[in-house]
């Protein structure tokens, strides 16, 4: 991992702890992009031309990466904009599982909408509650984030896939942008009906770019609204035949910016998710031990027995201006102050930032 920081020449200046807000640009993806527009200045509409019939070959990438058919993947610009087409598709009056203070890209909509809505406060086994809520047959679909963006508590799932086993007929919602890019993933495996991410985080994508994982079994929950030229790739004669998953797609798809998702998909392979998974659980571990030592973290995070690399502690505004002046990039999350550790840190900054903390 030690020569992929080259990579990243952020790292240079600081201690980058704010993955979780936006991942970092490096030098490979700055020339792959420097070549796409190239391309365009110098090939206009042909070249274009050939970057939108890339879009097939962008969602082969997006389906193999996450293990499941490239039929059910949609790209979409970002997560937000994904679920709040997905929920026009979705009846009036359903009954929805939220979990409090989850991220609000993925409450608000379903808030501001036509549904029953019961929530669940996160806590050291929130699992344990929210099979509880589910066996009582009062929810229709359950919708939360794999990682909380606020202290990083991360959804057991296992648990995920023992409940869809258990409940068949729940339909299960998902927000990946603070969990893909993290671990192997298999989407067909794991219980979820449909997972949307934004790629710019620990996708190191950029912004612009995102997608919608839908199961088989979730196409026939929704009623898709959304139609455009787009959903047919421009020929008019397919408007009454659209897969579900080009519904989500009814304009032009930029080649600039999904592009970058498959250059980034692509490095990301390259280096190994196992070993990206490794590093980041060390890393975590190494946080998890230094911060509850000296008392920062919430009792929940300490007690559960997986957690991200995401972590809220206890500091007010002094100190985060001290960790500002000691060039650690981090930011004010809640009442704490938020960090991050995607591949690309290591322990020693993990161990100079409790030392900047204890000082």
């Amino acid at each position: 991992m030690q020569n992929l920081r080259k990579k990243f020449p952020v790292l240079k200046q600081c201690i980058y702890a704010n993955t979780p807000a936006t991942g970092l640009l490096y030098e490979d993806l700055l020339e792959w992009r420097q070549e796409h527009d190239l391309d365009y200045l110098i090939g206009g509409s042909e070249a274009k031309r050939k970057n939108f019939e890339n879009m097939y070959a962008i969602r082969d990438t997006v389906a193999r990466f996450f293990s499941c058919s490239s039929e059910n993947v949609s790209l979409v610009p970002n997560f937000t904009l994904g679920l709040n087409m997905l929920l026009e598709g979705l009846p009036n009056g359903s009954r929805i599982l939220l979990l409090e203070n989850d991220y609000p890209s993925l409450n608000w909509p379903f808030e501001t909408r036509d549904f029953n809505r019961s929530y669940i406060e996160i806590s050291e086994n929130f699992e344990e509650q929210i099979h509880s809520e589910v066996a009582s047959g009062k929810v229709d679909v359950l919708a939360f984030s794999v990682v909380q963006w606020i202290n990083g508590i991360k959804i057991d799932l296992d648990f995920v896939k023992k409940l869809k086993n258990d409940f068949p007929d729940l339909l299960i919602i998902v927000d990946g942008t603070q969990f893909c890019g993290t671990q192997s993933f298999d989407f067909t495996n794991s219980g979820i009906d449909i997972l949307g991410a934004s790629g710019y985080k620990w996708l190191l994508s950029g912004y612009g770019n995102g997608f919608v994982l839908v199961s088989e079994g979730a196409k026939e929950r929704f009623d898709p609204k959304f139609i455009g030229n787009g959903s047919v790739d421009r020929d008019i004669d397919l408007r009454n035949s659209i897969p579900f998953c080009k519904h989500l797609e009814p304009g032009h798809l930029d080649s600039f910016n999904f592009g970058s998702l498959q250059f980034s998909l692509n490095f990301l392979d390259s280096i190994g998710m196992d070993h990206i998974g490794t590093q980041l659980q060390k890393l975590s571990n190494r946080a998890k031990e230094g911060f509850s030592s000296l008392g920062l973290l919430e009792d929940m995070v300490v007690n559960r027995p997986q957690h991200s690399t995401i972590f809220n502690i206890k500091g007010d505004r002094h100190l985060f201006n001290k960790l500002l002046d000691e060039n650690v990039t981090c930011i004010p999350r809640g009442s704490g102050i938020r960090f991050g550790f995607h591949f690309y840190n290591t322990e020693n900054e993990i161990d100079k930032i409790i030392d900047i903390i204890k000082s």
